[in-house]
């Protein structure tokens, strides 16, 4: 088995003073910092007193399995001689609140629409989502179902 580590940094930058003296007495505003790319600033989501400015971990989430997924279609299009010229997603994530607190992803959906050069693979290129999805890292590594509405159009029709 081949293993992969990845580091990141997590840095609070949210101390207004009293530091966590009370729930409203802090930010929850954080610097990330990955080796490469550099920071990304984060914060809670905005209904747990985070800013409308910054990525929170819920939308973070969201976009990692939308990227990997992206990431492992195009890999599999690849290998099914599918050519894809353009590629977007508009992707969803449900988070559940408990009452004590907690809560968890029930689910995502993604809505692939794939350009293509030849417009007669539209069928095979929306079919492949299920072998991008088994593939996908991150995919296979959340314990919640991932949806796909996918599309699929040659030249100029998207």
């Amino acid at each position: 088995m081949n293993l992969h580590t990845y580091s990141a940094r997590i840095r609070w930058t949210g101390n207004l003073g009293p530091g966590t003296s009370g729930y409203r007495s802090y930010s929850r505003d954080h610097e990330v910092d990955v080796d490469g790319p550099g920071l990304l600033a984060g914060t809670a989501d905005p209904t747990f007193h985070g800013s409308k400015d910054r990525w929170n971990p819920e939308q973070l989430l969201l976009t990692a399995v939308a990227q990997c997924h992206m990431l492992s279609y195009l890999h599999v299009a690849v290998k099914a001689g599918v050519v894809v010229t353009g590629y977007r997603d508009a992707a969803t994530g449900t988070l559940r609140l408990n009452r004590d607190g907690s809560g968890e992803f029930t689910g995502i959906l993604l809505r692939p629409h794939v350009e293509l050069e030849d417009a007669a693979q539209a069928a095979l290129a929306d079919s492949l989502h299920a072998e991008a999805n088994r593939l996908c890292f991150i995919a296979r590594s959340v314990n919640f179902p991932i949806h796909h509405e996918p599309t699929s159009a040659g030249p100029g029709t998207s």
